[in-house]
């Protein structure tokens, strides 16, 4: 099969007038997005020329000092933007969640390379960074539903939580009912795109693989690795998170640190 086909960047730069549309779209119904969304388009296409500048001498230097610096920014970067989308205070969040991507993002990745594509030498960043970006990428949606769903609980349900207390439960045993809640709630999207995997949608990294010439068999093996990955990733950073995060958000008392929301 031939390699991929390259684009030049006079012909991106032209594809990109097709964002007239959603302008468009933005002024016909007033939604007040225009300046949001373009700042957005800008930002994301400048950061990604920065970092494709950035892989390419990741690529050719290959070390491993270097490649584990990377690995720890994209932790640490992901576990601030979970944060900031859930607006929990980051005193008492960050860690929580930095603990849950990291102790997840470790054993599987270490599977993944070590075990099953085993690169030479084996932090070869070329499959090292891409397979970590993938597998955080697709837990930082997962983390930010559960904690959302999981403080969102906390403040609808008040008397049931104060209800457990009083009867004689821990704060651990009290918030257990909200915990598996807002895990079931956050790995729902993903279990419904794993199941139509295939029928419905053909993911990014097969679709890529194809296109740059690698065998379809072959990206499919690919693919369901990294499909089964995700799913422990998100999995275990989830309730991770979760579990650090309410142990931090609770007093020995059973108090929450937080302001909640008041049920309507």
């Amino acid at each position: 099969m031939a390699g991929v086909i390259d684009i030049a960047w006079w012909q991106l730069l032209l594809f990109l007038s097709i964002l007239l549309v959603p302008a468009w779209i933005n002024r016909h119904f007033r939604l007040s997005m225009g300046g949001e969304g373009a700042w957005a388009v800008v930002r994301m296409v400048a950061q990604l020329v920065l970092v494709g500048l950035y892989l390419q001498f990741l690529f050719d230097l290959d070390s491993l000092a270097l490649n584990l610096l990377w690995l720890l920014a994209m932790v640490l970067i992901g576990a601030s933007s979970v944060v900031s989308k859930t607006h929990l205070p980051r005193s008492l969040a960050l860690m929580p969640v930095i603990l849950g991507l990291g102790l997840a993002l470790v054993p599987v990745l270490f599977v993944m390379v070590l075990g099953l594509v085993r690169p030479q030498p084996f932090y070869n960043a070329q499959y090292l960074i891409p397979m970590a970006g993938m597998l955080l990428g697709n837990s930082l949606s997962g983390n930010i539903m559960a904690l959302q769903r999981f403080v969102t609980a906390l403040g609808e349900r008040q008397g049931e939580y104060q209800g457990a207390l009083v009867l004689g439960a821990t704060p651990a045993q009290a918030v257990q009912p909200f915990l598996q809640s807002a895990l079931s709630q956050s790995m729902a999207p993903l279990l419904a795109t794993i199941s139509t995997t295939g029928l419905v949608s053909l993911p990014g990294m097969m679709t890529g693989q194809i296109l740059g010439g690698t065998d379809p068999m072959v990206a499919i093996k690919y693919q369901i690795v990294i499909m089964v990955a995700i799913l422990v990733m998100v999995s275990v950073s989830a309730a991770m998170s979760l579990l650090l995060a309410s142990r931090r958000l609770l007093c020995s008392n059973g108090r929450v640190r937080i302001p909640l929301n008041a049920p309507q």
